[in-house]
């Protein structure tokens, strides 16, 4: 089928390629000419705007969009809109916040535009295994290009939620247990390498990884990188957050839902971020002033 990629980044420039490896006709944008000319070279067709974009596809048109949640998202698909008629597709698969979707896809259906929003799992691995897509939005639409969705999910990896925002509901809460399965990752690992065996935490990984309760591509990926840095000595102990985890934090305490172990792990990420904290400095005076204790000084 034919599909047109906004945003040719890490995950957006290989979603193109396994496309096109599978078949596909996409017309291709970024704000970086460079992108587009790579992309080209593998046999897209590019464009030099969003209205370009439309002006290359045929009716009913469908476009993706994967670009930053908030307003570039934002911006993309407003543009997109002007240019689109009745009965195109436009997908947003960006980590957009559910309640955004939603609204989109009531603004969309004004100009009877089909809206899908197609929460994508896979970084940069999903070129090769492929991207785990949960999708929500307009049924006809996710049954038009369901082809491309096959191509670019792995066996079983695909799934249709329902309404708008269900889909990237789902991965804000994929997101939020992602948190927490890396937070007892590195708990774990940092309670290992602080014991007295001086236990190779390389061949730990390698060990759990078969056979294990706790093995996970996770796991595999923290071999890889011990593999590279045995005491990640060229890391920073500074942790982003890209959203979804406040996200899934702030849902679960509108549906009295309780995930404290979701919340720590996002809480933990704040604290990384933070150089001689404040609150543990006020810990150590309190612990002077009410029993003496020894502190260190600045």
């Amino acid at each position: 089928m034919q599909i047109a990629m906004i945003g040719l980044g890490r995950m957006g420039g290989n979603m193109v390629k396994r496309l096109l490896g599978g078949g596909h006709k996409v017309v291709v944008y970024d704000r970086d000419p460079a992108a587009v000319d790579r992309l080209a070279k593998e046999g897209a067709t590019p464009a030099s705007s969003l209205e370009d974009v439309v002006s290359k596809l045929a009716p009913p048109r469908a476009v993706w969009v994967m670009v930053p949640s908030g307003k570039p998202t934002e911006d993309a698909i407003q543009t997109l809109a002007k240019a689109m008629s009745a009965d195109d597709i436009l997908i947003d698969g960006g980590n957009s916040n559910f309640r955004d979707s939603m609204r989109r896809a009531a603004e969309l259906a004004q100009k009877k535009i089909r809206f899908l929003d197609a929460g994508t799992s896979g970084g940069i691995w999903g070129l090769e295994v492929g991207y785990c897509l949960m999708v929500g939005g307009d049924e006809s639409a996710y049954k038009a290009i369901e082809p491309a969705l096959v191509t670019l999910a792995p066996k079983g990896g695909l799934g249709y939620f329902g309404k708008a925002g269900a889909g990237h509901f789902t991965k804000m809460v994929h997101n939020g247990i992602e948190y927490a399965m890396m937070q007892a990752y590195a708990e774990g690992f940092e309670l290992l390498k602080a014991a007295e065996f001086g236990i190779d935490l390389k061949k730990v990984t390698s060990v759990w990884s078969n056979g294990s309760v706790v093995r996970s591509w996770l796991l595999e990926l923290a071999d890889r990188a011990f593999g590279r840095d045995p005491d990640l000595k060229e890391l920073k102990a500074y942790v982003e957050d890209s959203g979804e985890g406040r996200w899934t934090v702030n849902e679960a305490i509108a549906h009295a839902v309780p995930v404290p172990t979701i919340a720590a792990s996002l809480f933990a990420r704040f604290a990384s971020r933070q150089e001689n904290s404040f609150a543990l400095r006020v810990l150590a005076a309190l612990r002077n002033e009410f029993g003496g204790h020894a502190v260190k000084k600045a």
